[in-house]
């Protein structure tokens, strides 16, 4: 317990005096003692930045389609897995489906650029067969976001179906044998015994998705985007990086990490009471 209370304290608790960072004009030179205070200065300069819409604009919606798309995927694939009764086979796909998760965005993304490149990429000479114009669908604004969300699932829905395939092993095998003897189906096995057996977990997992939904992966985004795609790709987390730590804006960037992480939490808390009001699990 106690290396876990030390990593939460020293990388997480810590770092967190670093807001007050926002309220100054921080010199580097002068450090954090010696800057000018300047009350909220930096948070009207943000809401009064055009720039800043569009890049919380590109957040929600980016953070929507992957929870729109992304949260059922390891659900799926847990029901999947959950009726193969050939254990080989099972635990094979298992595998596979668990590995994307240990490769880096770097080797993805390069995985990604040679997959999808408009002259050699498998993706448009199988376009080209079917007679179809290629497609430059990382430079392309109206394709950007669907490879974000498809790439997303594809690496990390093997890994968060674990936490379900636990959940389904831990249903009582005599409830399936009661609703077999009532005359259920698979399909209402799934629809009466699975799924709210599920619930508890599902809502947990949707609550804590929340509390993150506006981290939308700044390595997968800062792999694969480019100039040509920054009005629908660029996100508080790249924003903050090209505006933060390249043009030394340290203060305003601060200031915008700050926001995000009060609306996250704002989230957290609205998602937590109405689980609590709808009688499923909460988180406290």
């Amino acid at each position: 317990m106690l290396p876990g209370l030390a990593y939460f304290i020293i990388f997480k608790y810590v770092p967190m005096g670093g807001i007050i960072v926002a309220f100054q004009d921080f010199s580097a030179f002068a450090g954090i003692r010696g800057s000018e205070w300047v009350g909220l200065a930096h948070f009207k300069n943000m809401f009064m930045d055009s720039e800043f819409y569009t890049v919380f604009k590109n957040t929600l919606l980016i953070s929507l389609y992957k929870l729109i798309w992304g949260f059922p995927g390891p659900i799926i694939l847990a029901l999947m897995l959950n009726e193969v009764r050939h254990m080989l086979y099972k635990r094979g796909v298992q595998t596979l489906v668990y590995l994307p998760h240990f490769l880096s965005w770097v080797i993805i993304g390069g995985i990604l650029i040679n997959v999808l490149s408009p002259a050699t990429g498998i993706v448009n000479q199988f376009l080209g067969m079917l007679g179809l114009e290629p497609i430059f669908f990382l430079g392309s604004q109206e394709w950007f976001r669907t490879v974000l969300v498809v790439s997303d699932i594809w690496k990390e829905a093997g890994w968060g179906a674990i936490i379900y395939l636990a959940a389904l092993a831990s249903i009582d095998p005599q409830i399936y044998e009661a609703a077999v003897v009532d005359g259920a189906g698979k399909w209402k096995q799934l629809l009466h015994v699975t799924l709210p057996s599920l619930l508890g977990t599902i809502v947990i997992l949707f609550v804590l998705r929340l509390g993150s939904v506006l981290d939308v992966g700044f390595e997968q985004i800062f792999v694969l985007y480019n100039p040509l795609v920054y009005n629908v790709a660029d996100v508080i987390e790249t924003y903050v990086y090209r505006t933060g730590i390249t043009q030394g804006q340290f203060s305003f960037t601060t200031a915008v990490g700050l926001f995000k992480s009060v609306i996250s939490l704002i989230l957290v808390v609205l998602a937590n009471k109405a689980a609590r009001k709808l009688g499923q699990n909460s988180l406290w």
